[in-house]
């Protein structure tokens, strides 16, 4: 056994054929991460690159609801299961193995093996972008994913309001902990403009991510307004960069995809695999 304060070497990469992996993630559940995640993998799509997603929300995937997907992916036995490919871009997730309405009653160490059999037992194939939107908080999933595959980075998902911050903080404090770099934070949520009279509300408050990335010295993204268009289309598995490629929301999500595609440019190419230390 290692001693306490001695890094744990990472195992070798599970998906040598994806240039860039960007973890989506979230202090707290309902901030609007995975609509976000869908959104991000379909915009970086849209630039001509090759874009995978992979649903690592153990306990509650939605990427097959969001994406429209039913049929299950169809391998033969002995090889890798190849990915389902809608919009554009390839998806896997374990809601495609299981019953919608089927509770998943894990135990940690559990929720770790299913995402590296995801990494491991899936045909990604060459990609220049995975996205993977992981469960929110801090736990097996996330560490798991730090292990097993080099980060080009994270993209932190908030609300505007002090309580989903807090857990924000929690959230950047661990991928820093694991030597996960961070590509910034996006103010989901951050207002709502009346669709008729066209007066903003801060329904949720305003700006706090921003300032949060100003006071921590995390780039900020940028933020999507709280529109039922975005959450209708999410609902009806055609995100709202499909159903209305034209519109302001999805001119917000492409704005943020470019940011995040200069960031990558400039951070070192390909992401390293961190060390893990035990304290």
């Amino acid at each position: 056994m290692s001693a306490m304060n001695e890094p744990q070497q990472p195992d070798p990469n599970l998906i040598p054929g994806v240039k860039h992996v960007i973890a989506v993630a979230s202090g707290k559940g309902g901030v609007g991460k995975s609509t976000t995640a869908v959104n991000l993998a379909i915009a970086l799509s849209q630039t001509g690159a090759s874009v995978g997603i992979m649903d690592a929300d153990i306990y509650g995937p939605s990427i097959p609801r969001m994406l429209n997907i039913t049929e299950k992916p169809e391998g033969e036995e002995g090889k890798k299961i190849p990915p389902v490919t809608a919009h554009g871009i390839k998806a896997v997730s374990m809601g495609f193995f299981m019953d919608e309405d089927t509770p998943v009653v894990w135990r940690g160490p559990m929720v770790g093996m299913a995402v590296e059999q995801l990494l491991r037992d899936v045909e990604w194939g060459e990609l220049d972008y995975l996205i993977i939107d992981l469960p929110p908080g801090t736990g097996d999933a996330q560490l798991t994913l730090t292990q097993k595959v080099p980060l080009t980075g994270v993209v932190i998902v908030s609300t505007p309001q002090a309580v989903a911050l807090a857990d924000v903080r929690k959230g950047v404090n661990m991928f820093k902990k694991v030597d996960a770099p961070i590509l910034g934070i996006i103010e989901n949520m951050s207002y709502f403009v009346c669709p008729k009279c066209g007066h903003q509300a801060d329904i949720f408050s305003h700006g706090g991510a921003k300032q949060e990335a100003e006071a921590t010295g995390m780039n900020f993204l940028g933020d999507v307004p709280l529109d039922s268009s975005i959450r209708e289309n999410a609902d009806a598995g055609t995100p709202i960069l499909i159903a209305q490629p034209d519109s302001p929301h999805s001119a917000k999500y492409r704005e943020i995809a470019n940011r995040v595609i200069e960031l990558i440019a400039q951070s070192p190419k390909g992401g390293k695999m961190p060390n893990i230390v035990i304290e």
